[in-house]
């Protein structure tokens, strides 16, 4: 079975690398993943789950890959209102960590980029093994760890602590980039597998139910834009040559899987 696995990745990766080649041809024809027609090329706006709140000033922490016009999308409000609240004459100076004001703020709401291409055939999901976090702790740890890139997923689904609600999805900056990630070292799977990882330990605890909603879009909508089957959505540890616990016993798989079969 391990046997069969491992070929069965190892064709799986020679099909990304043809995909990609003949995708980089192909661009100028306009070849590219079928997808809904709700979904826009370049960006998918969602509703957050939870209650839509009234408009308020908010503060803002800046993440690993944000931009003004990404926080502007997350909160409904005009780019040129955030930069004059805050005096940003050069938006490129904004840095990781840095606290901003959003004025007039609608409630949060999901912003999942998706670009044309052939390379994602798996997503393949994580736990962060911490109680707390967000995708600027994460990136703060992988460089630590010597990951020259930073954070090595491709999305976080935040838990409620640091500076992040429940639930909230981060994209990172390997994913805005297309990079490889550095979230699975067998089989290749940093180079065709999509990164996900849940703040949290689920060693014995159970993701919150905002993440597990959060979860769900975020898999759907990426296997709806480049077609991943569910066969290939996977856990870290289902990974041949990969000996992990990743994402922890008590991750509710079977649930995972029962409502991404709902969703089809």
């Amino acid at each position: 079975m391990l046997k069969n696995k491992k070929i069965n990745f190892v064709r799986d990766g020679i099909r990304c690398f043809i995909s990609c080649v003949l995708g980089f041809f192909l661009v100028s024809c306009g070849t590219v993943p079928s997808k809904p027609a709700a979904i826009q090329t370049g960006n998918f706006y969602a509703s957050f789950p939870g209650a839509s709140l009234p408009r308020q000033d908010i503060r803002h922490v800046m993440g690993p890959g944000e931009t003004v016009f990404r926080v502007s999308k997350m909160y409904d409000v005009p780019m040129d209102a955030i930069l004059k609240a805050n005096r940003i004459a050069d938006p490129k100076e904004l840095r990781i960590g840095q606290s901003i004001l959003v004025p007039d703020a609608a409630s949060l709401r999901c912003v999942i980029p998706l670009y044309p291409s052939h390379r994602w055939r798996y997503i393949v999901i994580h736990h962060s093994v911490t109680d707390t976090g967000d995708a600027s702790l994460l990136d703060s740890i992988h460089r630590q760890r010597g990951f020259d890139r930073g954070l090595g997923y491709h999305f976080v689904i935040d838990n409620g602590t640091k500076t992040r609600v429940d639930g909230q999805i981060e994209a990172s900056p390997r994913w805005i980039k297309q990079l490889d990630g550095a979230h699975c070292n067998a089989a290749g799977m940093n180079s065709f597998g999509i990164g996900i990882c849940l703040v949290g330990d689920f060693t014995h605890e159970r993701p919150s139910r905002k993440q597990m909603d959060s979860l769900v879009l975020l898999i759907n909508t990426l296997s709806n834009y480049y077609n991943i089957p569910l066969s290939h959505v996977i856990r870290h540890k289902d990974v041949p040559g990969k000996r992990t616990a990743c994402p922890g016993n008590s991750f509710p798989w079977q649930e995972l899987k029962n409502r991404l079969r709902d969703k089809r």
